[in-house]
């Protein structure tokens, strides 16, 4: 297990459409290791592989606030039932660095998916796991959440985020 580097905005890769998984298998369940693995180092609640360079369809993610982890595995992730009702989260990501918005999504959510071991598995979801599901699947389309704000403010966001990246190479 290892923490990856996670890519951040602006980087084409973010913007990659991620590729099926054929069938989960020891470097898939690696590969899965070592995201939750990046994930909690950076206090974060989910992560697609893209983020960490890899256009595999493959999130993890643990949204549980206790001590005990509680991390969830999706492999080839499809949404087969969205509830119109829609919620509003504040959301932000590991790509897109201190950065916050509010997002409308639908409130609840059915996903069918491959899990840790490639088992075919159907989840209900609803509240934060349903956003963050949809967030994380987003990901694997080549979309941000900031892709949902106004031209304004996702371009502010776009410049702090080129400024940021710009002093750090500098660093």
């Amino acid at each position: 297990m290892a923490v990856k580097t996670i890519i951040t905005e602006p980087n084409k890769l973010l913007r990659q459409i991620s590729k099926p998984v054929e069938s989960v298998g020891k470097e898939e369940q690696q590969l899965m290791d070592d995201m939750l693995d990046t994930m909690y180092d950076a206090n974060g609640i989910g992560l697609a592989a893209i983020q960490i360079g890899v256009p595999k369809r493959i999130i993890v993610m643990d949204i549980s606030k206790d001590e005990k982890k509680e991390p969830k595995y999706f492999v080839n992730p499809v949404v087969v039932n969205k509830d119109p009702i829609k919620n509003t989260h504040e959301e932000g990501c590991l790509s897109v660095p201190e950065q916050f918005a509010e997002i409308d999504r639908p409130s609840k959510c059915e996903v069918e998916y491959l899990d840790y071991k490639g088992k075919k598995q159907i989840l209900m979801a609803d509240g934060l796991l349903a956003t963050c599901i949809q967030h994380e699947m987003d990901h694997l389309e080549g979309i941000l959440f900031i892709d949902y704000l106004s031209k304004l403010k996702k371009s502010i966001i776009i410049k702090k985020l080129s400024k940021l990246k710009s002093n750090t190479a500098i660093l």
